[in-house]
């Protein structure tokens, strides 16, 4: 095979996987390994950092020995990760003096809100664009300096290296020769100041985390350093925290565009141009990526209940024997004749930040079946996705024009049709739904000369289905207002 090829590794929560893509961006060959995940105390997450190396290098291998796929294939590799969780590892001997320490663990979040009660939160937010919390990688990295033995010695003598899971990888693809992050990993350590893009000292001395230890910050697509690890010496050339690499995968590269990734839970960003958006809907103001001294940020909302409300159904109701099935048993009815699920099981994200709240089914009848229970989750799922883009709206001046939708769920068409009568606009979805592998192959294949720039990979991207919407302007705010009402009554449900 002559063609140039871009190897995309995906390094996941609880998988790597490595997808080898053409020019055209159609995905050629796929490997997957999962990984043990632990959990040695309540509320805390963790990776062995070797499990995590090794399950993507095995899926690497995988996909370079082919007939028609070899090293020698591939013009550049694009790494996109899971964001937030934190490696510290010794740079002398290159291995880890701790598992890592995952986005999801909550070990810290007393520290944090100590920090809270002494006022930080707003310098952090100014400076950073998140919201004080366990989430980001900060804390985390001072959690291993205050109890990992001789940890705060070899940061003393400059021999300890910290690093979120793309620079892990990229350590140990280079053999320990290149030790870089880039931006939008960056952002997400709660160290980095997203302003004049650099590890920032305040809050390097409040977190007490010596800069010595923290990698180069470079951007987001170019050259770092090359891998020789599979008999050829192949060019690292893209790396994107994971929700970031989906919307570049998405080609919302302009300003006002927004992609929700319908998976467990929903990630929503908005590209908001050169500009950070500085939030006052309790949202997240990220770096998208930065091209060729181009940065873009974006604003960021979580929906923590997405699929897994439907696996609820299926798991915990007994509704549903597959997931699959909940278009056909939600289609049975025309609406959810008033009935509302709020899929608040573990709290409310943004804009309501309520760990407080606890999920409930509202306006149930004698006639209410398990089809409108069926349809009114789906509603649930969407209207939470409403609640973050409107915000994102009331925040960036910006009004939704058209979402782009990729994940697993995104391929339930009941649930994308009701999402455009929510919004009352359209939504797509494209053929290609490897939207966070198919970002990062582009910003390598931007930084190899592949691609000539983002309009050139713009006109790739294509439409499966366009979702128009089918209700009309009184139903859709009477939807709105019951599930606003019904939000407000499952809030605060948990009380200490």
């Amino acid at each position: 095979m002559a063609e140039k090829l871009i190897l995309a590794l995906d390094q996941g929560t609880t998988s790597s996987r490595s997808i080898v893509f053409d020019t055209h961006g159609n995905s050629l060959k796929v490997a997957q390994q999962d990984f043990e995940q632990i959990f040695p105390k309540n509320g805390w997450v963790e990776h062995n950092p070797k499990a995590i190396w090794e399950s993507q290098l095995k899926t690497i291998e995988q996909v370079l020995i082919s007939d028609d796929i070899s090293a020698k294939n591939i013009a550049g590799i694009g790494i996109t990760n899971q964001r937030e969780t934190t490696i510290v590892w010794n740079k002398r001997t290159g291995e880890p003096i701790y598992n890592a320490i995952v986005w999801q663990d909550r070990r810290t979040a007393s520290w944090c809100n100590a920090l809270k009660d002494k006022g930080y939160d707003e310098l952090i937010q100014k400076k950073t664009g998140l919201i004080l919390d366990a989430y980001f990688s900060a804390s985390k990295i001072k959690w291993i300096l205050d109890n990992v033995t001789e940890a705060k010695t070899l940061a003393a003598d400059h021999n300890l290296c910290f690093g979120t899971v793309d620079t892990w990888l990229i350590y140990k693809l280079t053999e320990g020769e290149v030790f870089v992050t880039d931006v939008s990993n960056a952002s997400r350590t709660m160290i980095y100041n997203i302003h004049n893009l650099e590890w920032d000292k305040e809050l390097l001395e409040l977190f007490e985390i010596p800069e010595s230890m923290l990698p180069q910050v470079k951007s987001s697509s170019e050259i770092y350093g090359h891998t020789k690890l599979f008999n050829a010496s192949i060019p690292i050339a893209g790396i994107a925290g994971d929700q970031q690499a989906a919307l570049f995968g998405q080609l919302c590269t302009k300003k006002g565009m927004v992609k929700n990734t319908y998976g467990t839970g929903c990630f929503l960003l908005m590209n908001t141009g050169e500009n950070p958006v500085i939030t006052n809907n309790k949202l997240l103001t990220t770096i998208a990526w930065q091209i060729r001294g181009e940065t873009h940020y974006a604003l960021e909302g979580s929906v923590f209940v997405g699929g897994a409300a439907v696996q609820w159904l299926r798991d915990g109701l007994d509704l549903i024997d597959d997931a699959e099935e909940i278009e056909a048993l939600a289609s049975k009815v025309e609406d959810s004749d008033g009935l509302i699920v709020v899929p608040a099981f573990t709290g409310l994200g943004a804009p309501h930040w309520d760990p407080y709240a606890r999920g409930s089914i509202q306006g149930i009848s004698r006639g209410t079946t398990k089809s409108h229970i069926a349809r009114a989750t789906l509603e649930g799922i969407a209207l939470q996705v409403y609640d973050i883009v409107k915000a994102m709206e009331n925040d960036s001046g910006t009004d939704l024009k058209e979402l782009r939708v990729d994940g697993g769920a995104s391929a339930n068409n009941l649930l994308l049709q009701i999402q455009s009568n929510v919004f009352q606009c359209n939504v797509v979805r494209p053929t290609n739904l490897e939207t966070t592998a198919l970002g990062a192959a582009y910003l390598a294949g931007l930084a190899v000369g592949i691609y000539k720039d983002k309009s050139e990979i713009r006109q790739q991207w294509q439409k499966d289905k366009t979702f128009s919407p089918n209700i009309d302007d009184q139903k859709q705010v009477q939807l709105v207002k019951q599930w606003h009402k019904a939000v407000k009554r499952s809030k605060n449900w948990v009380t200490e």
